[in-house]
This record gives C-alpha cells, sequence and structure tokens, in this order.
C-alpha cells in the first residue's frame, strides 16, 4: 500500500525545450528563457499566474546555479506573481524531487502555478578536462574513492560487470539498449545524435572501462528544459489533454558508491511498488517507459526492477526490437542521454517532460498510438537514488 494518496490531483500542463548541442555563443541563461516561454505557450496560461519557480543546479558554473537561485529567471522574464524561487537539486532526479515537491505545494494549496526550469552548458561551458574533472568528483566520496581514480565511467563497469556474472547478459544485448535509443533520437529533432547506428558499431567502438565501450556512454552537451504544474482541475481549464501525476516513489539507499549493497538492483523494486501502488495500476498498464539512461546497465536494471521484465530478459527485449518505435513496450522514446546527450541533471528532465508529451498526445514523430500510462525513473550522483514516476492522460 502506497503511504501517499494524491492520485490524479495534480498534472503538468505545459512543457519547453530547446535541442541538445553544442552551443558556445550562447549563453546558458538563453536555454532557460527560450524553454520557459515555450512551456508557456504550450500551456496556455499568463506568466503571471505562476507563483512559484523551481530553477535546479547548473553543474558547469557554481557562480550561474547561484544565478538561478537567487531569482534570475523571475526578473529575466519579469514574473510579476512570484512568492517564492525556490533551487531544488539532486543531480539527476532533481526533475522527479522537484516534480514531488510542485505537487505538495500545489495540493496544500501553497502554490498555484509552479514553474521547473534546468539549463546547463556541459558541451561548451567547460573544457574537456574540466568535464573529466567533474564527473571524477562529484557525488563521489572524496575521503574513500575519489583518490582510488573512480570515476562515472567506472562505476557503470562495475555494475555491468557484476550484472553480466549474475544473469548472463550479453555485450550484444547491452550494445541493443544503445541501439534501440538511436532508433528514438532519429526521430527527434532535439537530439544530438540521429544517424543509425548498429550493435556491430558499438561493440567495434574503444574500449573505455572493461567490459564498457566508448558508444555505450554517454556525451556531455549543452541545454535547456521546463515544465509547468497546477492543479487537476485549473489543467482540465487549460489543456484537453493534462498529464495527471498518478504517482511516484523513491528510496535512497547510499552516498559513496562502495556502500551500496547491491549494484544490480538498488531501490528500483521498492521505489516501483510506491508508484504503481499510489497509482492503482500495473507495469502491465505501461504504455511507455522513459528510462534512465546514462549506461545501457542502469536502463536494463530499472526496466527489470520496475516489473517490466523478469531478472536478466530486458536485453532480449532490446535485442529483439521490442522497445523500438512500433515495438511491444515503447523505451525511453527522447533517445535518452545515449542519443539525445546528457545535460546535467536534465538527463531525466527530458525524460519526464518526453513521458508528459507521450501521455498528452504531443510527442510527434514518435508519438506512441493511444498511449495513456508512462512510467519515467530517474537517479542522481552515483545512482544513489531510485526515483519512479507514473503519469497518464486518464485517472485510474
Amino acid at each position: 500500500m502506497a503511504k501517499h494518496r494524491t492520485r490524479g490531483r495534480t498534472a503538468i500542463v505545459g512543457v519547453g525545450e530547446v535541442p541538445t548541442g553544442r552551443f558556445p555563443d550562447r549563453g546558458a541563461i538563453s536555454f532557460a528563457l527560450d524553454s520557459v516561454r515555450e512551456a508557456i505557450r504550450d500551456a496556455g496560461v499568463d506568466k503571471d499566474t505562476i507563483d512559484f519557480v523551481i530553477p535546479t543546479g547548473a553543474l558547469f558554473s557554481p557562480q550561474f546555479s547561484n544565478e538561478l537561485a537567487t531569482a534570475r529567471i523571475v526578473e529575466e522574464l519579469g514574473l510579476k506573481g512570484v512568492v517564492s524561487n525556490c533551487q531544488v537539486f539532486s543531480g539527476g532526479s532533481s526533475s522527479t524531487n522537484a516534480l514531488r515537491i510542485a505537487s505538495a505545494l500545489i495540493e496544500t494549496r501553497r502554490a498555484r502555478c509552479v514553474l521547473f526550469v534546468h539549463t546547463d552548458k556541459l558541451g561548451t561551458g567547460v573544457s574537456a578536462q574540466g568535464g573529466i574533472d567533474l564527473f571524477s568528483t562529484a557525488g563521489i566520496s572524496a575521503e574513500w574513492e575519489v583518490p582510488y581514480g573512480q570515476h562515472y565511467s567506472t562505476v557503470a563497469a562495475l555494475a555491468t560487470t557484476r550484472y553480466q556474472y549474475e544473469t548472463g547478459c550479453t555485450d550484444e544485448e547491452l550494445s541493443a539498449v544503445c541501439v534501440s535509443n538511436r532508433k528514438w533520437g532519429e526521430l527527434n529533432p532535439h537530439a544530438f545524435f540521429r544517424t543509425p547506428l548498429t550493435i556491430d558499431e558499438v561493440m567495434a567502438s574503444k574500449m573505455l572501462s572493461t567490459p564498457l565501450r566508448a558508444k555505450q556512454s554517454n556525451m556531455l552537451f549543452d541545454g535547456g528544459a521546463a515544465f509547468i504544474v497546477t492543479s487537476a482541475k485549473e489543467a482540465r481549464e487549460l489543456t484537453p489533454q493534462p498529464a495527471y501525476v498518478l504517482g511516484d516513489g523513491g528510496a535512497v539507499t547510499h552516498f559513496a558508491y562502495s556502500q551500496e549493497r547491491d549494484l544490480t538492483r538498488f531501490g528500483w523494486a521498492a521505489a516501483a511498488a510506491q508508484a504503481f501502488g499510489e497509482a492503482g495500476i500495473a507495469p502491465s498498464d505501461i504504455d511507455v517507459a522513459e528510462i534512465y539512461d546514462s549506461y545501457p546497465i542502469f536502463q536494463l536494471i530499472a526496466f527489470e526492477e520496475l516489473g517490466l521484465a523478469a531478472r536478466g530478459e530486458a536485453g532480449g527485449l532490446f535485442l529483439r526490437g521490442e522497445t523500438w518505435p512500433g515495438g511491444r513496450i515503447p523505451t525511453t522514446t527522447d533517445g535518452g542521454m545515449l542519443s539525445k546527450g546528457h545535460i546535467g541533471a536534465g538527463g531525466s528532465v527530458s525524460l519526464l517532460i518526453e513521458a508528459a508529451r507521450q501521455v498528452m498526445g504531443k510527442a510527434g514523430a514518435r508519438q506512441v498510438p493511444g498511449a495513456r500510462f508512462a512510467v519515467e525513473t530517474a537517479t542522481g550522483g552515483t545512482y544513489m537514488d531510485s526515483q519512479v514516476t507514473i503519469l497518464g492522460n486518464t485517472v485510474p
């Protein structure tokens, strides 16, 4: 039984996003402002009805991140009705936590219309060495792990090695995750990688951190996105098809990766049980799965722990094309971090926005016909938490 019962009381009514890429001549603030303006247009709201702004952290610049925390968005857009600007940051799970907080504010009538915004410039705002340094320290224990060379690629390699040992998952199946995501990326005008990709190409790419290969890793880019949340009642007055927040769940399991007790499960099963219990649906009811995919192994693990496949069988589904466009369970339909690109905390923002698009019927060439329910996952740091959100275009 879920601890909370908030099913269908709030909804996402507008989303906005800029293409992922490298834009050395543009400031990060422009990505935020363009995304927010698009979200406002999409929602059909007067900008001055926004009374709570939640920016998340920008990794490329502490100074710029502080500007977001101290209301630069409010000033730049001339928002007149804002009572609070409060930064929410938990790395890759920032979007899920911001949506949870926004829903709580609306349900308790502390806010009426909440804007969430993300922007980062990891593609051109930091040097190549700066990006390496960032992901060798952020969320990694300075005392017990940094001195020994821990890095996000080694984290993924450790999880991959253990999972393959326990399940028999093949290198071809891991590579199939990248191919599946690229199939969706080809359909997404906001994705950086849009050319076809084969399993042979993935497996022929250079070794990054055994057994992880270069094309099984994400790349860092610039980007931004925003979404607007309000009550279900107001949502129905604004748009013919809101994305109702049906359920969420979470589990925080560690800070230092070396303290995670199970490198092939994490807290996904517990988080999923909470989310599905609150939503009142089962994994078999899911039409679209937007699964966090910084590396293919984490997409496979979450997919199975959510109950979308039996243990050790997810790789086969990806290999057979069941997650591709037209497949039985469309997965990570914006291309994910492996094809759309890694934009800091925005990796999960993109997936949450894509989940909303799918149930609102606004996903364009990627639209899954008849999509009613979408599940989205997010995680921060060295996979320190497991966050699950379920959106729907109807309330069960």
